[in-house]
């Protein structure tokens, strides 16, 4: 059965008109909903940490205090800190301050779902799950558009948490693109199966294959870099736009030869059984155990890894080139922006 899409006509925001909203984190999608929010004409304040995050909230017009204050003042708490983060700071600074009536939520179901955070019985906690970085959003909210989002209910104490968190959807400007339900388990699970196996996991692993099979062959490492890597994007535009069939009509008969005939041998059955493997141990708890356990020690495997995905040829190449290619750094975030998911 298909899944019911509700938009703007199909949603009463007054359940939220009145209430004070605290994002609680300035990054990707802190800045993105806790504006979009505002342009909707919901009051919203922001709690985060003095530094960065604090002072641009600050030069974005935004009333920004401790994480604690914004908690215990705010009727909705939105937790936009990064996953690792979200559970020091729900129970030192968060929870105290939860009152009966208030809401809770969450953009990704990480640490609801794992048993992480635990809210008491008499908030509402809730999902918002928009299907895009918070820069996109932000940017197809001021072109009049929106980024379609999932939404979910964990604990409904007040009997108004659907209605709410609809609303919060329809502030984000999501309800324009078109707002589905879900549940936290389902939004975890396959939110991190599709990051581990295809959109991150897969697809980085397999240009960084197809760059050194071409470069150990003998082939210029600019040549391989721009043909599994560089033309990726034109390609992912094309499916965003038109789905595989519509990519595939844009391609030579000669690549779709090759798409049919070579693709299966790359991606068999065993790369399928592997891709179940990794859902079972997500869905086991498996992931979230052993994310859980390196952020208790410091991170050693993850700054090793990132130290070497982040120097290997494929990425030397890729700086060098691209800073040829001016149409490329036009569309370039700066440092600030393509770290500031991790600023709180």
């Amino acid at each position: 059965m298909a899944a019911n899409v509700y938009y703007d006509k199909d949603i009463d925001e007054s359940v939220l008109r009145g209430k004070k909203i605290a994002i609680l984190g300035y990054g990707s999608q802190g800045h993105s909903q806790a504006q979009n929010l505002r342009d909707s004409g919901f009051q919203v304040i922001i709690g985060v940490r003095p530094g960065k995050s604090w002072d641009k909230a600050a030069r974005d017009g935004f009333d920004v205090k401790s994480v604690r204050e914004a908690a215990e003042e705010a009727d909705v708490v939105m937790m936009l800190l990064p996953d690792e983060r979200q559970t020091q700071v729900y129970y030192q600074d968060v929870e105290s301050g939860l009152k009966p009536g208030n809401a809770i939520g969450f953009s990704h179901g990480f640490n609801i779902h794992f048993s992480q955070i635990v809210p008491p019985d008499f908030v509402d906690v809730f999902l918002v799950a928009p299907k895009g970085p918070g820069h996109f959003c932000r940017r197809e909210y001021l072109n009049g558009g929106g980024v379609p989002a999932f939404v979910g209910v964990q604990q409904d104490a007040t009997g108004q948490a659907e209605a709410l968190v609809f609303a919060y959807a329809k502030g984000l400007g999501a309800a324009r693109a078109g707002v589905l339900k879900t549940t936290f388990k389902e939004e975890t699970e396959t939110d991190l199966f599709g990051e581990q196996a295809v959109l991150m996991g897969g697809l980085t692993h397999l240009i960084q294959a197809g760059f050194e099979t071409l470069v150990e062959a003998g082939y210029q490492p600019e040549n391989a870099y721009f043909e599994t890597c560089h033309e990726m994007k034109m390609l992912t535009d094309l499916i965003y736009e038109n789905g595989l069939t519509g990519m595939r009509y844009s391609c030579s008969d000669t690549a779709k030869f090759g798409d049919f005939t070579v693709g299966p041998y790359i991606i068999d059955k065993d790369t399928k059984a592997r891709m179940k493997k990794v859902l079972e141990d997500i869905q086991a708890g498996k992931f979230a155990r052993n994310w859980l356990l390196e952020n208790k020690v410091g991170r050693p495997m993850f700054n090793a890894l990132m130290e070497k995905e982040s120097n290997s040829e494929l990425e030397r190449v890729g700086r060098k080139l691209r800073k040829l290619m001016p149409f490329v750094k036009e569309g370039k975030q700066d440092s600030e922006d393509i770290t500031e998911n991790v600023a709180q």
